[in-house]
């Protein structure tokens, strides 16, 4: 029996499970787009797809913010229909045997700060910045990253209100923990992480331990000191400080121009050829070179070439593999594994047509490992004192 939701989006195989809810492929009936469609039982204890669904209203029409084109409830369900992206930066990182190179991480840079500033000018900080929530698109999309994953997001004036406790993140954290993400590109690791503990509280206080005792000079030691003016610029705002994002562009930019680089949009895993991201042509443009880098205002270039119609043999698997419960180890770099063995649930989701609304929504929630403690590894140091 086939399901269609919204009377217009038909359910597909499952490519994920875990604490958010499942995660289908989908198709639209009209035009045959691929869509990912999110399931949320209306028993779950903890529901957020509403919340997020409405965080992703108020962020509609952003540069790398998913299309959220359906949300209702049918049956027993509340449902979220969303574009259909790529693999996370995570399982880009993965399959370059976890470093990246200067180059890709400056131009990650670019793009990463552009999300985080237009969260920010929406009024909202994320509070889960890490390589898992931002995923790349695909076919012409495949050169831009996207930001994913509401469920922490909390609005900055309400932190306003409540600071004189002393109890919650500003825009400062946002960006803290986005220097964390960059350095764990460069270096491969983060210094606190992989500790050993008897319990999940000593390990959580082993890794504010450890952050604490690791200054920026030596977390960033043998790479350029534009990271550590970063982390600096970061440390130096005040909880109520609008940051000076272009401040910490030009920081990344200028190193950019001066390793002498070319802003052409080959990443790490475009030279290594990951499957099926974008176009069929991955070599370098010959004979061009372009502009150092997008402004804040205009749409990050697309790749060229065609779109890539079979998606399942590389990006949606590293998509179902993301969103699938007991995933493998971050370290496994299998790349020959599809979804095509992945199979509906021999009990099919209930489903039955009852006007839902009309409504955007957000991608699926991270479901591999312990995400609050993947979370923690890259919260900002004063945002752990305030815990």
């Amino acid at each position: 029996m086939e399901h269609v939701i919204g009377g217009k989006f038909k359910l597909g195989r499952k490519i994920g499970s875990g604490s958010f809810g499942e995660l289908y492929l989908g198709t639209n009936i009209q035009s045959g787009e691929e869509v990912a469609i999110k399931l949320e039982s209306v028993k779950t204890k903890h529901p957020q797809l509403h919340y997020e669904s409405k965080l992703y209203m108020l962020l509609q029409g952003g540069t790398g913010i998913p299309h959220l084109k359906w949300f209702g409830m049918e049956g027993e369900y509340h449902i979220m229909v969303i574009d259909l992206l790529g693999p996370s930066l995570e399982d880009l990182f993965n399959y370059c045997n976890r470093k990246f190179t200067l180059k890709t991480v400056l131009m990650l840079a670019d793009q990463l700060l552009n999300r985080v500033e237009y969260m920010h000018s929406r009024g909202f900080l994320h509070r889960d910045i890490k390589p898992d929530n931002f995923l790349i698109g695909l076919g012409r999309k495949a050169n831009q990253v996207y930001i994913i994953d509401f469920g922490l997001a909390k609005s900055i004036e309400t932190f306003k209100l409540i600071n004189t406790y002393l109890t919650e993140q500003s825009r400062r954290d946002d960006l803290e923990s986005l220097g964390y993400v960059l350095m764990y590109f460069l270096r491969g690791s983060l210094p606190w992480q992989g500790l050993k503990a008897g319990t999940k509280k000593q390990k959580y206080d082993k890794i504010s331990e450890k952050k604490l005792l690791t200054p920026f000079e030596v977390l960033c030691k043998s790479y350029s000191p534009e990271f550590i003016s970063y982390f600096q610029y970061c440390r130096s705002l005040r909880f109520e400080d609008k940051p000076d994002y272009a401040y910490l562009k030009k920081l990344f930019r200028d190193l950019f121009i001066r390793e002498g680089y070319q802003y052409d949009y080959v990443f790490d895993w475009t030279v290594l050829k990951y499957p099926q991201i974008g176009s069929n042509t991955r070599s370098r443009p010959s004979g061009r070179t372009t502009a150092v880098g997008p402004s804040a205002d205009r749409a990050e270039r697309t790749s060229v070439g065609q779109d890539i119609r079979d998606r399942f043999s590389g990006a949606v698997e590293a998509f179902a593999r993301r969103n699938a419960s007991g995933s493998g180890h971050p370290g496994d770099h299998s790349k020959q594994k599809t979804v095509e063995d992945s199979r509906m649930p021999s009990k099919e989701p209930r489903l039955h047509q009852s006007g839902g609304m009309e409504s955007r929504s957000s991608q699926a929630r991270n479901a591999q490992g312990d995400p609050s403690l993947r979370n923690f590894e890259f919260l900002s140091i004063s945002a752990e004192r305030r815990k």
